[in-house]
């Protein structure tokens, strides 16, 4: 095998309804860029990135092919349409990433960048597969369907689990066929992964590498911006 390559998937199909507005979350100005566009830019900067494939719902499809030119993201190789779960997206943009390895991102995640990458894929090549994930703050509770409590977690072995998420290409297709073959559907690759028995590896993330969802999340991520632009740290 020649030098190992590895290929970013993101996914942005969905509609983004906690948001509630006309417009898709990922399409929202960020500091003037639409926030998946922030993304997607910050994947190109990526050094151990070589390939993007952006998988978007199938009305904006052809707005996001011009972006490759638009914004300067050379790297973006293919622009597909999703399908009704994140799954199916995911599974849609496999079909299209030419390197051994791929990491899955979402596309409100802009604040990515190239050693968050460069640690996810290393630990992937290590262990099987890697996911970046960050330790929770806020004490968990499980509670019944009555809403009663029934456990209290120790929240030492909680992670809240982000993107990017690293995987042998290969791998990530069988977990795929499994899934669909056992209709099984999953919250994340991870999830599909592990079911077949590949070991995930906790790369410790980042909280600043936030998912945009609602719309404190975006004057947040604003506000973040304006600080990286300063030079200052998140955090």
């Amino acid at each position: 095998m020649g030098m190992e390559k590895l290929g970013a998937l993101v996914v942005a199909a969905g509609k983004g309804s906690r948001f509630g507005g006309p417009v898709s979350k990922q399409f929202l100005p960020l500091g003037g860029l639409p926030v998946l566009a922030r993304t997607l830019a910050a994947l190109q900067e990526a050094p151990a990135v070589s390939e993007i494939v952006l998988v978007v719902g199938g009305d904006d499809v052809e707005h996001c092919r011009g972006w490759k030119e638009r914004y300067g993201i050379g790297k973006l190789t293919a622009v597909t349409a999703g399908g009704a779960e994140r799954q199916h997206s995911v599974w849609a943009g496999l079909q299209l990433v030419t390197t051994e390895w791929v990491i899955v991102h979402d596309g409100v995640r802009p604040f990515v960048d190239g050693p968050l990458i460069e640690r996810c894929w290393q630990a992937a090549r290590e262990a099987g597969a890697a996911v970046a994930a960050v330790p929770v703050k806020d004490t968990i509770k499980v509670a019944d369907d009555s809403g009663t409590i029934v456990h209290t977690p120790d929240r030492k072995s909680l992670w809240a689990i982000q993107t990017p998420q690293a995987f042998r290409r290969s791998d990530l297709v069988e977990a795929h066929l499994r899934a669909q073959r056992d209709g099984f559907l999953g919250t994340d690759d991870a999830t599909l992964v592990e079911r077949i028995g590949i070991p995930v590896r906790l790369v410790p993330g980042d909280y600043g590498n936030i998912k945009i969802t609602t719309p404190e999340d975006l004057e947040w991520a604003a506000f973040q911006l304006e600080l990286l632009k300063r030079g200052e740290r998140r955090e």
